[in-house]
This record gives structure tokens, sequence and C-alpha cells, in this order.
């Protein structure tokens, strides 16, 4: 018996840093998850407001006034979401690619041909709560519009 004088308090010391170790690793797992959580939130209120944005372009677009298309730190909806923006930039024609693209089907005959104009532009949305950003570059057509007399 005098050999195993303390061996008590060795293996109640080593089971009380194990469970240590194992509550440590769990409240770790616990934050990270969370991190990852919240940022996978705020992406999708970044990408929703983006994707406003990009409605806010279809709805309103003139190719006489691409400038007036662009938009900056636009609040998304005061209401529900005020944290939500979105951004409208770089309007404007494609640097690369066609610059009109033929529609089939809109010819009715004597050698027209129908298509779309072509424009490009870039919509950030961001959550100012999560500090989260999104951006889409788009690509959009405009017509149906004559391309065959303003190819000549």
């Amino acid at each position: 018996m005098r050999d195993e004088k303390g061996f008590a308090l060795v293996t109640a010391i080593l089971a009380i840093m194990i469970l240590m170790a194992l509550g440590i690793m769990a409240v770790t797992m616990t934050t990270g998850d969370l991190k990852i959580s919240t940022r996978v939130v705020g992406e999708k209120k970044a990408m929703s407001a983006a994707e406003t944005g990009i409605h806010r372009l279809m709805q309103n677009f003139d190719p006489a006034n691409m400038a007036g298309a662009e938009v900056t730190n636009v609040q998304v909806d005061s209401a529900t979401d005020p944290a939500s923006r979105y951004t409208i930039s770089s309007v404007g024609r494609p640097a690369t690619g066609p610059e009109m693209l033929p529609l089939s089907g809109y010819s009715i005959g004597g050698g027209q041909q129908w298509g779309q104009r072509r424009y490009v532009a870039t919509v950030t949305g961001v959550n100012t709560n999560y500090n989260s950003s999104v951006q889409i570059d788009t690509g959009m057509g405009y017509g149906p519009i004559e391309i065959s007399t303003m190819l000549r």
C-alpha cells in the first residue's frame, strides 16, 4: 500500500485534464460553427441586395442614358433590412465579343435582321451588419432592334 500513495490524486488530475481538453474542443468547434453561420447569413443578405440591384437595373435601363443607371449605396428596404445596400457601376458596352447578337424568329421578310445590343454592368451588394460583400458582373441584352441597317 505504501507504493501506491498519491495514485488516486494523479488519476483524478489526468481525468480532469482530459475532460477539460474535451470541453475546450467543444467550445472551439461551436465558436467556429457560429462564425461560419454568421458569414453565410451575411453573404446571403449581400447576395439578395445585389439581386435587388440587378432587378432595378433591368427595370430602369435606358441605353441613351447609361450614366443614369449607375447608383451608389442604395438601401434595399429601410423597414426590414436597413443594413443591406447595393451599388450599380461600370454600365457600358462590353470590351470583348460582338456588339450585337442576332435574334432568330424576328425577321418578317425583306432581308431584315433583328437582334439585341449587348451591355455590361457591375452590381455590388453589401450588408454592413455582417461586413459582407458580393460583386456580380452581369450582361444585358437590349432589344429587339433592327441590326441589319445598323451594320451597313
